[in-house]
């Protein structure tokens, strides 16, 4: 697909967009979903992204961090509900060595589970180690491809930088995951179309597409955009249709703008849903963004209706690791 029909599906209604990403979704990767058990270990960040919830000078955050233990007792709960990945997420900075981190990963991998890092930028010897310790797969959310854009919304921060992590990840054999966050101000159909094209460049095994949602307590707490959940749904459909083997989520944001949304996304083209295991607590302090869905049944119940949800729309539960199709 060419940058301008790219657009030209970001400018239409989506109806036609989306039974096309559907179908190419059942043709590539069939009906099943690959449910991955998110564990949100700490929401200590050094950056001060304009979007974000627990950026570094929110001082409304009261601050956590899940000892090994807590990190290991919370995988073996999600490897005995089933769950055949685990998603180790926090903010970014350095509030866990990578001697503890190493450890922890080892200690997951003994539990027969596949392993996804979203823990931001390291060194290329940091990547490796988590690599040689067992970790399969790292996300690293690109946000936007429009270099103004990424300056302006990321202080301190280096475009080139975060680039660089991603080739990095391939070349160390990570199955590598990026992805932008839809309706930032300023935000153009051109960049959205641009973000697609990196992504084909990098050859990303996973994308995850989230509506931006403005937090109270961030700088662009005013800028909300309407529209932000229709045009994160067609950027995820022509990414499906664009990278036909990949996994992509239905975000919890889509979820936080629309009580159907990461249903909507599985029949938009995605085919990967990841339910939230941290304990209560934490999930509520761990807001990105306001009116976070939070399930506030027990993991095991979650599942459950996670499961009759899928049903009803003829989709079913994977049983293996998930991996990209090749």
């Amino acid at each position: 697909m060419e940058k301008e029909k790219i657009i030209e599906y970001l400018k239409s209604d989506g109806i036609a967009l989306f039974q096309l990403a559907d179908k190419k979704r059942k043709e590539s990767v069939g009906d099943e979903v690959h449910l991955r058990g998110l564990i949100e270990f700490s929401n200590i960040c050094k950056n001060n992204c304009f979007y974000c919830g627990i950026r570094a000078e929110n001082s409304f955050v009261e601050r956590y961090k899940l000892t090994k233990e807590e990190i290991i007792k919370t995988a073996k709960l999600g490897s005995e509900i089933g769950y055949k990945t685990i998603v180790l997420q926090s903010g970014e900075g350095n509030f866990i060595n990578e001697k503890e981190l190493c450890e922890i990963i080892e200690e997951i991998k003994k539990l027969d589970l596949a392993l996804t890092l979203s823990i931001g930028e390291k060194t290329y010897d940091e990547y490796k180690a988590y690599k040689n310790a067992g970790a399969d797969r790292f996300l690293l959310r690109i946000e936007t491809t429009d270099k103004e854009l990424y300056k302006k919304f990321h202080p301190n921060m280096n475009f080139e930088n975060r680039v660089e992590c991603l080739y990095n990840l391939k070349e160390l054999g990570y199955e590598t995951g990026t992805g932008s966050l839809v309706g930032l101000p300023n935000q153009t159909l051109e960049s959205l179309a641009d973000d697609v094209l990196f992504f084909k460049k990098l050859d990303a095994d996973m994308i995850g597409i989230g509506p931006f949602i403005p937090h109270p307590n961030t700088p662009l707490k005013n800028e909300v955009n309407q529209n932000a959940f229709d045009l994160a749904l067609k950027l995820m459909a022509i990414v499906r249709l664009e990278m036909p083997n990949i996994n992509i989520p239905a975000t919890t944001a889509m979820e936080a703008l629309n009580p159907n949304g990461r249903i909507i996304a599985l029949q938009s083209g995605a085919n990967v849903v990841m339910p939230n295991i941290t304990n209560i607590d934490c999930k509520k302090k761990y807001e990105l963004y306001p009116n976070k869905p939070i399930a506030n049944n027990l993991p095991r119940e979650y599942k459950i209706e996670i499961e009759e949800k899928l049903k009803s729309i003829n989709r079913y539960i994977s049983k293996d690791y998930g991996f990209r199709r090749k």
